[in-house]
């Protein structure tokens, strides 16, 4: 991770957490320091930590370490170098020995790396939650990958080493001293100095590894979560999701394995989409070569069945149905309703008057023949694929509500939802276009006759949504009438 941010008041409190840690140690913990007052030991601590953050907050701020979020390392760094000086002016002028010169030098050094450490993975969690809200996350892994795994085992390595080494040092001091004063022995005291420092050295250590346990475990927690949510997120069919890659590690590496393997499985479904496309195009198309029909009559429609299904959408029996991807399908899926009259003769297809009853009879079988051209189509594919929706359009959307339609005459919830979408456009349009063998009606004829037909030949629900979207109908058929009139001029300017 890069460009962490420097929190500077953070950082204030955990300098001052650890200038009272340590020294509430010198002052009132350790035995051996009893010759220093607390007064001293405090305007040494205050004066060594008031220098070690100015130091951090005015000159390294802005450090290569800082931007690359390794502030252990920078700090137990700033730490040790401070304190050198610490510990020669205790040799110096209090006649420190070699062991407290190295108490001195390895605390301090500790306390710098618990606190960078807490500080690295607190801007660990600023950042995972800035490119959550952002959704800005990196794509791409950069830099020397640097191991989970190991990162894990180092950790817990240096917080064992750290606790095992400091009671080490205790543990030995504490005997030289216990040597050196046997009068401390015999009252009871040295014992429970000893003990005192023991457990303080115990929990001021227990705690800055549980709360780094805590912090570490947190991170861990979001990216997993990041990435699981990503994954659900493709899994519901959003196949243009990514995973998130935080860092350069076996988390990231499997995220950039898993986001090239949704590089590829998107550029197979575009090409899966571009052929579902160009085969619909292709069958509407043919369709419309043999009908009197207008190419413009294959776009309305489509249009009015996205406006429907969207507006239907937004009620929570519909949502589980009309799912994006799937009002997409249905638009696109829309053009072949008609493609059964493939099958129909052209003294029937194209008769410019009324059809008798025995032609109307061979018309309404164009809904089961564009059917099994399309099942048999839809078995090369598998039953998953796109023609399924155009065949059950293909096959129902001349069914009505009260089952008077043809040709299984379903009725009510029998009829898909598609079909019954199909039925209401296919209508609409059809009552407000020209036809051979009658006048285009206005919206408001067209609508006083959907409206006749409610509970009967249209789900009244449907109904009732045409009603709420009216002007949207309008809008559409008013888009394709000016194309249709552009077009026209312009064929009569080419011509002449």
């Amino acid at each position: 991770m890069v460009d962490s941010n420097y929190n500077a008041s953070l950082t204030l409190k955990l300098y001052l957490l650890a200038a009272l840690v340590f020294g509430t140690y010198g002052g009132r913990v350790c035995p051996m320091l009893e010759s220093l007052t607390a007064s001293e030991i405090l305007f040494h601590i205050c004066v060594t930590f008031t220098g070690v953050y100015l130091v951090r907050h005015f000159l390294l701020k802005d450090h290569s370490l800082v931007k690359e979020n390794r502030f252990a390392r920078l700090d137990a760094t700033l730490f040790f170098f401070a304190s050198i000086p610490l510990a020669i002016f205790y040799n110096l002028q209090y006649d420190f020995t070699l062991d407290s010169n190295l108490k001195v030098l390895f605390g301090m050094t500790l306390f710098g790396f618990f606190t960078g450490l807490i500080l690295e993975l607190i801007a660990k969690l600023t950042q995972l939650e800035q490119l959550k809200g952002q959704q800005a996350y990196a794509f791409e892994l950069t830099g020397e990958r640097q191991s989970l795994v190991k990162q894990m085992i180092m950790m817990v390595s240096l917080l064992l080493i750290t606790l095992t080494t400091m009671l080490t040092m205790i543990a030995v001091k504490d005997i030289f001293w216990l040597e050196h004063n046997p009068e401390r022995v015999l009252d009871g005291t040295g014992k429970i100095s000893v003990i005192k420092e023991f457990i303080y050295i115990s929990l001021v250590l227990g705690g800055y590894a549980i709360t780094i346990m805590v912090l570490w475990s947190r991170v861990m927690k979001k990216i997993l979560l990041a990435q699981e949510c990503s994954l659900i997120d493709v899994a519901k069919g959003n196949i243009g999701t990514r995973l998130p890659i935080f860092e350069h590690n076996e988390l990231g590496s499997m995220a950039s394995l898993t986001n090239e393997m949704l590089d590829s499985l998107e550029s197979s479904q575009e090409e899966v989409k571009t052929t579902r496309d160009v085969a619909i195009v292709s069958l509407s198309a043919l369709a419309e070569s043999r009908d009197n029909e207008t190419g413009a009559h294959i776009l309305r429609t489509q249009e009015y069945i996205r406006a429907l299904a969207n507006y239907l959408s937004q009620f929570e029996h519909h949502k589980a149905l009309l799912t994006p991807s799937y009002i997409e399908l249905l638009y696109k899926s829309a053009p072949l309703h008609d493609v059964g009259k493939v099958g129909i003769p052209d003294s029937i297809l194209l008769k410019p008057g009324k059809l008798t009853d025995e032609e109307f009879e061979i018309m309404k079988d164009h809904p089961e023949i564009g059917a099994k051209a399309l099942s048999m189509a839809e078995k090369q594919l598998g039953s998953n694929s796109f023609l399924q929706l155009a065949k059950e359009i293909s096959l129902t959307h001349h069914e009505k509500w009260d089952g008077s339609g043809y040709p299984n005459q379903l009725v009510g919830q029998d009829i898909p939802l598609s079909g019954r979408l199909m039925a209401l456009a296919d209508v609409y349009d059809a009552l407000i276009s020209e036809r051979v063998y009658k006048k285009a009606f206005s919206h408001d004829k067209a609508k006083s006759i959907i409206l006749e037909g409610k509970g009967r030949h249209f789900d009244p629900e449907l109904v009732d949504a045409f009603l709420a979207i009216e002007n949207e109908f309008v809008a559409i058929a008013d888009k394709y009438r000016e194309m249709e009139r552009k077009e026209n001029e312009l064929e009569l300017n080419q011509a002449s």
